[in-house]
């Protein structure tokens, strides 16, 4: 059995929808979860004033009866509150829209030229609504679904920043830290800090506010983790099942992510093979072991039982609040770029929305490694793995 995942909806249209197909049945749905899960992606400093528009709250329309998942597609809802302010301009039934109305000036760095050129519209909003990272909303409805079932298997994931555009937690502070401890200071900071540092903390936000105030938006590096994965997600026999390219593909398949490296990445491009490979090891107790995660939990396409730990960067967000120079598309003279209603540092939530993708990734291998149909044979069968 596949696990199948899509999402659909615009970022001011009736709301964003999150198709799941191949999830096993008789899960018991956290709905409390799923919502929380939702929350965080709407949190972390910098946000823009869209996150006190909507407060996200998952509907499900199909594939859970009395609280369980029946086996059959699972179809959830998030509803745009913000729709009722753009029925007339967002509205599916046929109508003419005022020239004025449409947005005729692409953003440097957005989807907006490309996909007007390459769809033939008369209008930006037609890609911008689509292309929005709203539709990230409906990858963590679906992922939290996934995350938590993941738990019940005794696998958790998370992340945490480690950089926002210059500013850089030093590694040497959290290196030590496990990834419980990470993950607990990241939960309690704005930022997602792996640091528990009011210093640090501060300095972050006195430089966002500062970037804030020169009309700038930041970007920045995050880390997403899985522990307690077992040995043997994916395969080394075709390029396509590598489970280190699918992960790769989903992290960056998020808006703005533009860079992803797995364990030491290019840093072990770096170095000689003697500081890059994990040594292996054997004991009673624990089988096969390494001492080191120079790896990042994948070797020849297979997890080998470490955590997997993936590095993503995020560019920095294409609405500036000081446009850049453009072109109006009606005109062909030069003008500055549209504004859309943005945040000036978006790099907390997408690691939220990382975590998400990381768990339909592996959730989506576990449920082609294991017999899955059935949520309870599933645990009874991965407990005996």
């Amino acid at each position: 059995m596949a696990l199948r995942f899509f999402t659909a909806g615009e970022s001011h249209g009736k709301g964003i929808f999150a198709f799941l197909e191949g999830f096993p049945a008789n899960f018991p749905v956290d709905f409390d979860f799923v919502n929380s899960e939702l929350a965080r992606r709407q949190g972390g400093y910098g946000r823009g004033g869209r996150m006190k528009i909507e407060k996200d709250k998952v509907e499900f329309l199909s594939g859970v009866r009395l609280g369980k998942t029946l086996g059959s597609p699972i179809l959830m809802a998030v509803w745009n509150r913000d729709y009722k302010n753009w029925t007339d301009i967002m509205k599916p039934e046929p109508g003419e829209l005022p020239e004025e109305k449409k947005v005729l000036r692409p953003r440097p760095g957005h989807a907006d030229l490309t996909g007007f050129l390459k769809y033939g519209f008369d209008d930006i909003r037609n890609v911008l609504e689509r292309s929005s990272a709203r539709e990230t909303a409906g990858r963590v409805a679906a992922g939290a679904l996934c995350k938590d079932l993941l738990r019940h298997l005794g696998i958790f994931v998370g992340s945490y920043v480690v950089s926002i555009g210059e500013k850089q937690v030093d590694r040497k502070l959290y290196e030590n830290l496990s990834f419980d401890e990470r993950f607990d200071n990241s939960e309690n900071s704005e930022l997602r800090l792996p640091v528990k540092d009011e210093v640090i903390e501060e300095e972050f936000k006195h430089y966002i506010d500062s970037m804030k105030e020169k009309g700038e938006s930041l970007g920045g590096i995050f880390e997403v983790f899985a522990v307690n994965v077992p040995v043997g997600l994916g395969t080394h026999v075709q390029w396509d099942r590598r489970l280190d390219g699918k992960i790769a593909k989903a992290m960056m398949s998020i808006q703005a992510i533009k860079g992803v490296e797995i364990g030491y990445g290019f840093k072990g491009a770096l170095l000689p093979g003697s500081k890059v490979h994990d040594e292996i090891f054997y004991s009673q107790e624990r089988g096969f072991y390494r001492e080191t995660n120079r790896a990042g939990g994948l070797e020849g396409g297979m997890t080998n039982g470490e955590p997997v730990v993936v590095r993503c960067a995020m560019k920095p967000i294409p609405t500036l609040y000081k446009p850049l120079r453009s072109v109006d598309l009606k005109t062909l003279e030069p003008y500055e770029a549209s504004i859309e209603r943005s945040d000036i540092c978006a790099v907390p939530a997408a690691a939220v929305v990382a975590e998400a993708m990381l768990a339909i990734t592996i959730l989506g291998e576990i449920v082609e490694t294991y017999p899955s149909d059935d949520f309870n044979r599933l645990v009874s069968f991965f407990n005996l793995k």
